[in-house]
């Protein structure tokens, strides 16, 4: 599995470009502005996007979904249920209280926790992890090394913000406890902004969600 990074639009939102080799299929996780850009490194490696994953609804993860799905229109735009209602509806997204208006075509599929689903030669499970939004989900890939593609839940030395519509900060902890610092320490976490880091590093140092036994390693 290889990984491409973008940080894209005026929040600085990580996509994720997944794909096995050049020419072959791709998975974009969470295309949330500058569609041009992504859509110019896509078509430098020759790429076919077969799936649109968004981690959530929020505007900057999901305004270019359209672009892209334009560009590859038989790439499946995907999104957990509780959140599929948010691509449509710039007062959902939180776009329109921020001046402009986000929107993405409607979900082709949509995620459930405890599911997985096949796309550019991986399989990825997928956790539910309410909190940020009532619909985040965390992608884990079946590779090695370990992955995670955590969205706004986890991020390096920090959480996602619980203060939007049906954000919930005691989800939030102990979804990121049970589903993602139970992985491998050597897992590592492509969050949805900011800096990668891994399951080991956060378990000892992110004082939002590290344990009492993870305080001691």
């Amino acid at each position: 599995m290889r990984i491409e990074k973008i940080a894209v639009g005026p929040f600085q939102s990580n996509c994720y470009i997944v794909y096995g080799e050049p020419g072959g299929d791709a998975v974009v996780i969470d295309p949330g502005d500058d569609a041009a850009a992504i859509l110019r490194r896509l078509s430098r490696m020759g790429l076919n996007v077969t799936h649109i994953v968004n981690t959530h609804g929020h505007a900057d993860h999901i305004g270019a979904n359209g672009a892209v799905k334009d560009a590859f229109p038989a790439a499946r735009i995907m999104v957990h249920g509780r959140d599929a209602h948010m691509l449509r509806d710039p007062a959902a997204n939180l776009s329109a209280a921020f001046g402009y208006r986000a929107d993405s075509p409607e979900a082709d599929h949509l995620l459930e926790g405890n599911t997985s689903f096949q796309a550019a030669g991986v399989t990825f499970n997928v956790e539910h992890i309410p909190g940020h939004s009532p619909g985040s989900v965390c992608l884990i890939p079946q590779v090695e090394p370990p992955a995670v593609f955590s969205g706004d839940t986890l991020f390096s030395g920090t959480v996602g913000r619980t203060d939007f519509p049906g954000g919930n900060m005691g989800l939030l902890v102990s979804g990121v406890r049970e589903k993602i610092l139970s992985l491998p320490d050597e897992t590592v976490v492509y969050p949805g902004h900011g800096d990668i880091t891994t399951v080991g590093v956060e378990k000892r140092s992110n004082v939002y969600v590290m344990t009492d036994s993870g305080a001691n390693e």
